[in-house]
This record gives structure tokens, C-alpha cells and sequence, in this order.
């Protein structure tokens, strides 16, 4: 690898494992055109040799794209094992400079278009149902495995970026990322499930990994509020590029446009790697020096000579590993409290946003509360919660960063527990609805905010992968729960759920009060020796 970081390990294999998944994509673009007189419906079409063709060259691409950013075998042991060897303190003085803002508006755009793939599930589904002839209880079946998706690609890229490193990660979840655009062209439903899957699982596994990216870049200074931001602006611009694209494509090229465009935003993503260096830690993790202080000069500003870059950016010292226990040391070393306790305000989240709020309309409704009115309620409350994301950045980064966080996840606790006491009482004031309602979405997505950032704060080196993407997937592994509760009819019982729901939360919000530990304006060395010491306790 050179030290621009610019290059693959195996170049060769990478650039052909990418034009093998391109071909393998435009291989299905013949049959989704012969649709074009019929509105762009393919069901029940016979897949021809150039599609089964390009299906098989799909998976030979990411085979070869994988060899092509894996790291040779002695330095993946050291990625996920440690060393006794130089480690590289980025040095928290550094102001934000060009290449931190480079970083971060190219990590925004990634995150934005991960975002933007599952956000289309929800303007698929009405001309999925009515292609496929299908029931909207089958089409559900959609949104939950690709909620399975993400809940594995978390966890299994999150281990990936601990072994391959961070960059490699990010571009062999895009190149995943563009092989699923071919979603749009499944001429049956099946087929859709399992490319849903896949496509989840690409999509589930970007976002720890950008968060864990960000956070061994960038001066601990700025790094808690811009890690906060990157999710709250990514996010919003991922559903609204999906909301945009439906506007635009679907009425002239029907629902299967939108998962077409997996292939040019995909590639977006593969073109600004060169944009993307590897994290500094993670290359001093894995034993190479000169690479990490090759990085680590780029970022230390404008004002740093070339002599005195590297000292100017960061500071070298020498101090030996603490020995690993690969992913268990997540759920019974040092940081198994905080993993708990994080894991747990992960699922009560997902029950949340997965359950309780998609299940909202339909119990006010059944509260007597107009269909109409009860379908706009979450509009409105969103607008009133859209502040509160500025609110958020602004605690994080000026008070602190595991008060807010806990203070969050009390407030949806409460908010819950307001729910539980108006449905008691049969309260059915729309204005108390509407606040209500509005509460739970500033609380909630604070929660969410702040949730994974703290993550990809507090784990190691060679563990800050696996331990943001196994955050992650708890809140996605909440979604699985929330869609099966609601299959069950739980979430039919208004009042009866709102108190189930809170309980996790209050556990969530006990747990991290006891093992929680302040971030803000700490150095990642600085934390992991806090936890090291056996101090797991806020400040």
C-alpha cells in the first residue's frame, strides 16, 4: 500500500472484480427495457442467458474486488492482535483544516447514499404490490429482511474494517452496494427477498464503519459534534435524495428505477475512495509505520512544513498493546458493561422506531382520532422534532457527551411513559397527541444520534469496527423485534406497549449511568486508558 493510501493491495483483482460487478449489473438492463412498453413490469419474465450471466459475474466481482483490499496475512494479525510497537497520537491540537473538511464532506456523501437505498423501500412497496399481486402483509415480509440484512452487514463489516482496515471496508460495501441494484430488475418477488437481503447487508454495514473512520481522524476536539453531524446530515439527505428520485423516476420508470440507482451512486462511492485515506490508527495498529505518519501529515494543516508534518500531527510513543480477546472482549472484558448497556438502549430504540411509532397512526385511529388526522400526526411532530437535532450537536459537543446521551434516552423513557398514562386515562386531545408525539421524536432521535458516535469512540483500535457495527445492529435487531411484535399484535395494546417498551429504555439509561464514560474533548488513548484503569464511570 502507498502511503497516499490511493492504491490496493492487489490492484489487478480489484479494478476487474469491479468490472465484473459493473458488467454484471448492465447484463440486466436488456430484459428491464423490453418492459418498457408495458410500463416497466417484469413479472413473470424468463431470465435470459445475458441476465443469469451477469447474476454469476456479480458474485465472482466481489470475490475478486475482496482479494484485491485484503491485506497480506501477517498484517491482518496484527490489525485484530496488536503489537508491541509505535503507537500514533494524533495530536487533539490540530485545528480543522482542508483535509478534515474533505474528509468530512466525502464521508457525508457516502453516508448519504447508503442512506438512500433502504429509504427507498417505502416508495417500492405500492408498485411492488400491485406488479407482484401480492398483499401489503407479503410486502412487509421486504422491509423485515432487509432489516435482517443490516442487522448482519453491521456486525460482519464492522469485523471486516477491524481486518482489512476501514478504507477497504467502505469500498467493498459500495461495490456490494452497486452488485444489489439489480433488485430492480427481479422479474419475482423471491428473487427481490434475497437481493433485499444482500442489499441490506451492504447498506447496514457503511455506517459504523464511517463513524469509526471519523472518529481516529479527526481532533478530539471537534471530533464528538462532527461525528454527531455526519449522522444527523447524512441521514436526512439520504431520504431526501430517495424522496427526490421517487418524485422524478418512478412516474416514467416505475418503482424498479429506484434500486436501479444503486449503480451510479455506488460508483460515486468507489470514484471519491481516492478522497478516502486509511484511519492512521488502524495503520500503526497493523505495523505500519511509515503509512500512518504518511496520513497523519496530510492532516496536519497548512502551517506544517514537510520536515516537521508528521511531529506536527501527531506524537510517537511507544507503549505495548493490552492483550486482546477479539469480539468477546466486547461482552466480557473491560468494556462489557458499557457493550450491555449500549446494546440494550440499541433494541429499545429499534422497538421504538420499528414499533411503537410505525404502529402510532393505527392506534389513534382506533382511538376514535380521524384516519386522516392520525396519518398527518407524525408529519407535523416531525417538523417540530427537526430543531432538535441542532440541540443535540450542541449538548454533545458543550456538556457532555454520555449525559446527553443518557439524558435522551430518559427523556424517551418519560415520553413513553406519557403515552402510557394517556392511554390510561383515555385522553383523546389531538394537541396532546401532536406534543407527545413530537417529544418521542426528538428524544428518540437524539437517541439514534448519539448513539453509534459513542460507540466508534470507546471501543480500541482493534475493536472500534466490531464494536460500532455490533451497536448498530442491536438498534436494527430492535426493528426485527418491532416488525415481529407487530405481527403478533402487541403493539395493537396502545397503552400496554408504551410501558413495555420504556422498561429496556430505563434499564439502557441505568446501565450507562453506572459504566458510562465522558468523551468529549478526550483523546481515544486518553479513554482507552480510562477503561484500562477500571474507571468506567462518567465525569
Amino acid at each position: 500500500m502507498k502511503a497516499q493510501n490511493f492504491s490496493f493491495h492487489h490492484p489487478i483483482a480489484f479494478w476487474i472484480g469491479c468490472i465484473a460487478i459493473i458488467g454484471g449489473v448492465l447484463a440486466h438492463v436488456p430484459m428491464f427495457m423490453m418492459g418498457r412498453h408495458t410500463g416497466y413490469q417484469m413479472v413473470g419474465m424468463e431470465m435470459d442467458a445475458t441476465m443469469l450471466t451477469g447474476m454469476a459475474l456479480i458474485p465472482l466481482g466481489v470475490l475478486l474486488a475482496m482479494y484485491g483490499l485484503m491485506p497480506r496475512i501477517a498484517q491482518m494479525q496484527k490489525s485484530l492482535h496488536g503489537d508491541s510497537h509505535l503507537q500514533f497520537h494524533v495530536a487533539d491540537g490540530v485545528p480543522l483544516n482542508r483535509e478534515h473538511w474533505k474528509l468530512v464532506i466525502v464521508l457525508v456523501i457516502a453516508l448519504a447514499v447508503d442512506v438512500l437505498k433502504p429509504a427507498t423501500l417505502g416508495f417500492v412497496m405500492p408498485g411492488m404490490t400491485t406488479e407482484y399481486e401480492i398483499s401489503k402483509q407479503t410486502a412487509g415480509v421486504l422491509a423485515l429482511v432487509a432489516l435482517t440484512g443490516t442487522t448482519v452487514g453491521s456486525v460482519l463489516w464492522g469485523r471486516m474494517a477491524d481486518i482489512f482496515g476501514r478504507r477497504a471496508a467502505i469500498l467493498l460495501s459500495a461495490l456490494m452496494f452497486i452488485g444489489t441494484a439489480i433488485c430492480g430488475a427481479m422479474p419475482s418477488f423471491g428473487w427481490n427477498l434475497a437481493m433485499c437481503f444482500l442489499m441490506g447487508a451492504s447498506a447496514g454495514g457503511l455506517l459504523p464503519i464511517t463513524f469509526t473512520l471519523m472518529a481516529e481522524t479527526v481532533p478530539a476536539a471537534h471530533r464528538g459534534w462532527l461525528l454527531v453531524a455526519l449522522g444527523g446530515v447524512g441521514t436526512s439527505a439520504g431520504y431526501l435524495l430517495a424522496a427526490g428520485s421517487a418524485a422524478l423516476l418512478v412516474p416514467e420508470f416505475s418503482w424498479r428505477a429506484l434500486w436501479l440507482l444503486g449503480l451510479p451512486t455506488g460508483l460515486v462511492i468507489v470514484f471519491l475512495g481516492r478522497y478516502i485515506p486509511e484511519s492512521p490508527r488502524f495503520l500503526s495498529n497493523a505495523g505500519l509505520a511509515d503509512e500512518a505518519r504518511a496520513v497523519l501529515a496530510r492532516f496536519a494543516g497548512a502551517g506544517a512544513t514537510a520536515a516537521n508534518a508528521s511531529a506536527s500531527a501527531a506524537a510517537v510513543i511507544a507503549e505495548q498493546e493490552p492483550p486482546p480477546g477479539g469480539i468477546a472482549q466486547l461482552l466480557r472484558g473491560s468494556h462489557a458493561r458499557i457493550t450491555w448497556g449500549l446494546i440494550v438502549c440499541g433494541v429499545a430504540w429499534g422497538l421504538v422506531n420499528f414499533g411503537f411509532l410505525l404502529w402510532l397512526p393505527t392506534n389513534l385511529g382506533s382511538m376514535g382520532m380521524d384516519p386522516t388526522a392520525a396519518s398527518a400526526l407524525l408529519a407535523r411532530s416531525a417538523l417540530l422534532a427537526l430543531p432538535g437535532i441542532a440541540i443535540v450537536i450542541w449538548l454533545y459537543h458543550r456538556w457532555s457527551s454520555i449525559k446527553a446521551l443518557v439524558l435522551f434516552i430518559a427523556l424517551t423513557t418519560a415520553t413513553l411513559l406519557v403515552f402510557f398514562g394517556l392511554g390510561l386515562a383515555q385522553v383523546r386531545s389531538t394537541l396532546a397527541m401532536v406534543l407527545t408525539t413530537a417529544l418521542l421524536l426528538v428524544s428518540s432521535s437524539g437517541v439514534i444520534a448519539m448513539l453509534i458516535p459513542y460507540a466508534a469512540e470507546i471501543y480500541p483500535v482493534h475493536l472500534r469496527g466490531t464494536g460500532s457495527g455490533v451497536i448498530a445492529a442491536s438498534s436494527k435487531f430492535g426493528g426485527i423485534l418491532g416488525a415481529g411484535f407487530g405481527v403478533l399484535g402487541v403493539f395493537g395494546h396502545f397503552t400496554a406497549s408504551a410501558l413495555l417498551i420504556a422498561m429496556p429504555m430505563a434499564v439502557a439509561a441505568l446501565m450507562l449511568v453506572r459504566s458510562g464514560i465522558e468523551t468529549r474533548g478526550r483523546g481515544l488513548e486518553d479513554i482507552q486508558d480510562t477503561f484500562a484503569a477500571g474507571r468506567g464511570t462518567p465525569s
